[in-house]
């Protein structure tokens, strides 16, 4: 009895399992209000995340002018000194 050879054919990789569902498979169903519940909760930290940026913006908009007052009141006390030019972050 002969086995036989087929040319050109990795040996073991026949049948290959699917992990994730095919593409033509309907999506599995979710509540519609489960839905609309993650979505506002997205929607309630992307607003808590806004309201923080702003604080942070004032926050670096007050220190900035802190610093452009100090830096004027140092050349004014020391006029030959040169300052470094630190940039905004």
């Amino acid at each position: 009895m002969s086995v036989p050879k087929n040319k050109g054919r990795l040996v073991g990789l026949g049948r290959r399992s699917r992990s994730a569902a095919p593409s033509s498979a309907p999506p599995p169903y979710v509540d519609p209000e489960v839905l609309t519940a993650q979505l506002k909760d997205k929607d309630d930290r992307i607003s808590a995340l806004e309201t923080q940026l702003a604080a942070q913006q004032a926050g670096y908009e007050t220190q900035k002018k802190l610093n452009e007052q100090i830096m004027k009141m140092m050349k004014r006390m020391y006029p030959n000194e040169v300052f470094p030019n630190i940039q905004d972050p």
